[in-house]
């Protein structure tokens, strides 16, 4: 079971070298980027120069660029360069918020800086897909076989749900022997139970 501190972000098959994408956790923004050696930063999703969203920036090697000015940051999140003022050497005190990022068995965990505690392993399975399901987490929970809020069953699937707001992001994996066919089927499997959520939800309200 998932460590509360922990929360399962994306799979680390939808990052992939120099790439930066928009997350949410806990109800925070993130720029979740992964350089081109491979390592994966979570930030808070604003420069501190005028407050642009990181995610719309840029990565160039072990650098994540904001679109805006283009500022340049490092690996630690401390800016390394100013465009505008190329002979100047940024103060260390000019940094981003970075969050404990952690990439274990296909998945992508983060935690405020300085979290104890690892995220949970899961060694003989491989990540299928992501989704978001527009129906309360509850509700996605009684449809699985497992009473456990954060890591569900259902069928072959293991899904780590992450709340998002009063929805959820489903990140489902499948055992790493299964053949594109298995794969295939899961993820309409999982497109179906999607379809069901969302259609009682929609009674509900109605």
């Amino acid at each position: 079971m998932p460590s509360s501190v922990w929360t399962p972000i994306a799979l680390a098959s939808d990052l992939p070298p120099r790439l930066v994408i928009p997350v949410s956790c806990d109800g925070q923004d993130l720029a979740l980027w992964r350089a081109e050696s491979g390592k994966v930063q979570a930030w808070n999703d604003r420069c501190p120069h005028r407050g642009m969203r990181l995610s719309h920036g840029f990565v160039r090697g072990e650098f994540l660029s904001c679109i805006y000015h283009g500022w340049r940051y490092d690996g630690a999140g401390i800016c390394r360069k100013i465009p505008a003022h190329p002979d100047l050497e940024p103060p260390a005190t000019i940094r981003v918020n970075a969050w404990s990022c952690v990439e274990q068995d296909g998945v992508i965990w983060v935690a405020p800086q300085g979290a104890e505690g690892e995220p949970p392993a899961f060694a003989g399975l491989a990540p299928l897909r992501s989704l978001a399901v527009e129906a309360a987490p509850e509700e996605i929970a009684l449809a699985c076989d497992s009473a456990n809020a954060c890591v569900l069953t259902k069928g072959d699937l293991t899904i780590l749900m992450q709340h998002v707001g009063t929805t959820a992001v489903l990140h489902a994996l499948i055992a790493a022997e299964a053949d594109a066919e298995a794969r295939i089927a899961a993820s309409r499997r999982l497109e179906a139970l999607r379809f069901e959520l969302e259609a009682a939800t929609k009674e509900k309200v109605a």
